[in-house]
């Protein structure tokens, strides 16, 4: 669920809920989503919007595809955040079978692990777990990432607050960045996800720029009173 605000200093303030109810700070699909609204209800084709996490300039292009500019990564182990100071390259979650995971706040944490054969792992059960790990205070988005060569990255992610998901835009630039911080790319890559393809970049410092597609599904109004109706 997104829901916008009015902002001064942008198109629409976004706040982002998962299923469970809870806020997040950041979802990269959903600010792909909000931007093509935008300009197709008259906000122009680079609407900038707002976030918890900070702001965004997006690009609405002809082909119905959106580039976004996500704040810049956070990556010290304060701002993930973990409970203890440690790597953040190499976070100290035991899991077997699995290297260390690599820590990258999106504007919503997530712990990343490269795993050399991504089909036929349990990503459900080692989300789920892992989520709720005690190094997280705040819990964490678990990305589990296959490098498959020349720039392209198999990636399945578990949200904290909505489990296994098709694809998450905020889970596949922290993929990206730790991939990045990994040396297991330069820059750029295709993250290719169960319901999608991203295009992701990130030079080492700065926002991390994401194209994708965004298309509609259906149109509808609700009461909100509806909600809290017996």
């Amino acid at each position: 669920l997104v829901l916008l605000e009015p902002a001064a200093e942008a198109a629409a303030r976004l706040r982002f809920f998962n299923a469970d109810g809870g806020e997040a700070g950041a979802c990269g699909n959903a600010t792909r989503c909000v931007a093509r609204l935008l300009a197709d209800s008259g906000e122009g084709r680079e609407p900038v919007l707002a976030s918890a996490a900070g702001r965004i300039p997006t690009r609405v292009h002809g082909d119905g595809r959106v580039t976004v500019w996500l704040p810049s990564p956070r990556l010290a182990w304060n701002e993930i955040p973990v409970a203890e100071p440690c790597d953040t390259l190499a976070l100290p979650v035991a899991v077997p079978g699995l290297p260390p995971p690599v820590g990258v706040n999106m504007g919503n944490p997530h712990a990343v692990f490269f795993v050399e054969e991504l089909e036929g792992l349990d990503v459900a059960r080692l989300g789920s777990r892992i989520a709720r790990h005690p190094l997280f205070p705040e819990g964490v988005n678990v990305g589990f990432a296959q490098p498959r060569g020349g720039d392209g990255i198999r990636l399945r992610v578990f949200e904290r607050g909505s489990g296994l998901t098709l694809a998450c835009g905020s889970g596949a630039c922290a993929a990206l960045v730790a991939a990045v911080r990994r040396g297991l790319v330069e820059k750029g890559a295709r993250l290719i996800l169960d319901g999608g393809v991203l295009e992701i970049s990130w030079p080492g410092e700065g926002p991390v720029e994401m194209t994708g597609p965004a298309a509609y599904c259906f149109r509808g109004t609700f009461d909100p009173r509806d909600l809290l109706s017996d």
